[in-house]
């Protein structure tokens, strides 16, 4: 399996350290939410059913008329190579490794490109496939770019995936309401936004033709009926989406400068994460997990990515390590 970040017990055996004596900055998940309902007995007790409102949440937070809910996006990802044979993809790169893996394992060939190459490329590709804002570097597309290549692919029939995961705090840039049109399709992430990663929910929006042969794939129940009650009541909570907003723009924005406070300007990132390309990556990393804070490192390009961390106590813990490290290095 692929390398991920939040892989704490890992970490943990590593490095000697107890699992809750851990800061994880290591994914780009919201470390808090808000509260969650009350969870009906007959949610545990019952097979889940498509009739309980989940969908009709879902349409009204995304904009859309069609949508499929899967065990995450992760579902889609896994599941989408199969519906086409033997086609070349284009994967905007540097990105979530998931993707690439997935369409190699139906065998289909596959393009590393930089966005730059993109243009170049399209004529070659029959899928192109990236992740808006990008996983890790948090590089977002204006939607008029994207529809002009979704518009030159679709004349021939071809496709534009865009993983729209970290996309829930600048919902301008999402590719929503155009995912009608055919050969566009969106992946939507519900986990991150939310904080609720261990819910396993994500939503696929495409054309109703698409998503019928998704869901034969998946099977039926792909959701429990206690993540369906929960998720139903967060996509109608405005006011709790508005505040969680808030909260991550404010504390992407003071992650950025305290980072760039102890000499690791971000050069890329969203509200949910920062990205830091730099030659002490490996050492950062390695002094920080050391100090039982965890962050995502990546070869290529060496960099790190961090995530937020959940209070005032991670946050100081943060800084107090930062400053260390910069101290050693001079």
């Amino acid at each position: 399996m692929l390398e991920h970040g939040g892989r704490l017990r890992a970490a943990s055996l590593r490095y000697g350290i107890a699992l809750a004596e851990w800061l994880d900055l290591s994914t780009g998940i919201a470390p808090y939410g808000w509260p969650l309902p009350a969870i009906p007995a007959s949610a545990w007790t019952r097979l889940p059913e498509q009739q309980d409102g989940l969908e009709i949440a879902a349409r009204d937070y995304y904009g859309v008329a069609n949508l499929l809910p899967v065990a995450g996006s992760q579902a889609a990802i896994q599941t989408l190579p199969r519906l086409l044979r033997h086609v070349t993809v284009g994967i905007v790169s540097p990105a979530y490794a998931e993707h690439a893996a997935a369409w190699q394992r139906e065998g289909h060939r596959l393009l590393e490109l930089s966005e730059g190459a993109i243009e170049r490329a399209l004529e070659r590709i029959d899928v192109l496939l990236l992740v808006n804002p990008n996983n890790p570097t948090g590089r977002c597309i204006e939607p008029a770019r994207l529809l002009e290549w979704h518009r030159r692919l679709a004349e021939r029939g071809g496709w534009l995936v865009v993983d729209e995961a970290f996309i829930d705090c600048a919902p301008a840039f999402s590719l929503a309401a155009f995912s009608e049109l055919p050969g566009l399709i969106v992946l939507r992430s519900f986990g991150k936004f939310f904080g609720l990663a261990g819910i396993r929910l994500g939503f696929v929006l495409a054309q109703p033709q698409l998503l019928a042969q998704l869901a034969e794939l998946l099977g039926p129940w792909t959701i429990s009926g206690p993540s369906r009650v929960v998720a139903t009541a967060l996509l109608q909570d405005m006011a709790g989406q508005q505040a969680q907003r808030e909260r991550l723009f404010a504390d992407g924005e003071r992650l950025a400068a305290l980072l760039a406070a102890h000499g690791f300007s971000p050069t890329g990132g969203c509200a949910l994460f920062q990205f830091c390309c730099t030659p002490q990556a490996a050492l950062l990393h390695e002094f920080l997990a050391l100090q039982g804070i965890l962050t995502r490192l990546f070869e290529k390009p060496l960099s790190l990515r961090f995530g937020l961390p959940p209070d005032e106590a991670g946050w100081q813990r943060l800084q107090q390590a930062l400053a260390v490290f910069a101290r050693e290095l001079t």
